[in-house]
């Protein structure tokens, strides 16, 4: 199977073991967890108004959405080093733009996969019309992206450098 460079996601050796760790939880441990939690509530009797039950099996339905979602992701993963620190927009760098020239007017972002997503940085993922549109680009060089309404932006790189977590 072919894969394209859109469905690769590149992934730290570090961040690899992580999201394979937490699958392997998910669909051990846990799975045995909220099958025995959904066992539980079924003995209480009718299932119809019985909350237990039915949060248990919400549980359930979001942990499995979650594994579907790992799994996808490390079919597809590509474990690399992060990027070099030679100037260049890559996924796994904190990307600085200006808009339109203007230098007061930034954002600082990760380029990276939603699974690198922190509360301590915004994350645009490399697939997304501004991710695209640096990706490749080197501090200095102007990049343009498409906005929703279809009209095209244009940005400054004015610093990209690899993300310490």
């Amino acid at each position: 199977m072919t894969q394209t460079s859109e469905n690769v996601t590149w992934l730290t050796q570090e961040a690899y073991n992580k999201l394979k760790n937490e699958l392997e939880h998910l669909t051990g441990p846990a799975r045995t967890e909220i099958a025995a939690k959904i066992a539980a509530a079924r003995e209480e009797g009718d299932l119809r108004e019985n909350g237990g039950y039915h949060a248990a099996k919400e549980e359930q339905g979001k942990q499995e959405l979650r594994v579907r979602q790992l799994t996808q992701l490390l079919e597809n993963a590509k474990v690399g080093e992060a990027p070099a620190a030679n100037g260049t927009v890559a996924p796994g760098t904190v990307v600085t733009i200006a808009f339109d020239g203007d230098e007061d007017d930034t954002l600082t972002f990760l380029l990276a996969s939603r699974e690198y997503a922190s509360a301590d940085i915004e994350t645009y993922s490399p697939q997304s019309p501004l991710g695209r549109g640096v990706s490749g680009k080197k501090v200095g060089a102007d990049a343009q992206y498409e906005l929703p309404n279809g009209k095209l932006a244009s940005v400054r790189i004015l610093k990209a450098v690899p993300y310490q977590s």
